[in-house]
C-alpha cells in the first residue's frame, strides 16, 4: 500500500522556475521542497492559532502582554 498521496498542482511559471532552481541547488526533489514548504506553512498556522487562543484567554483575564511574560518567567524560575 502506498504511504503517500499524489497531488497535481498548478504554479505560475515564475514560482515553478524558482522552485525548480531551489530544488536543484539544494539537491532535493520538487516533492521534498513542496513537503517542506507545507510543513512550515502548517506549523505557522498552528502557532498562529495558539497565539490567538492565548491572546483571547489573556483578554478574558484582563491581562496585558507584559503580564504574561512575567508569569512565564516566574513559572520557569519556580521549576528549577
Amino acid at each position: 500500500m502506498r504511504t503517500t498521496k499524489i497531488w497535481n498542482i498548478s504554479l505560475p511559471p515564475d514560482i515553478a522556475r524558482a522552485a525548480e532552481t531551489a530544488a536543484k541547488e539544494e539537491s532535493r526533489t520538487k516533492s521534498e521542497l513542496v513537503r517542506e514548504a507545507l510543513r512550515q506553512y502548517l506549523w505557522g498556522r498552528r502557532w498562529k492559532a495558539l497565539r490567538l487562543y492565548g491572546e483571547g484567554k489573556a483578554r478574558q483575564l484582563g491581562m496585558k502582554e507584559e503580564d504574561v511574560a512575567g508569569i512565564v518567567r516566574g513559572s520557569r524560575a519556580g521549576r528549577h
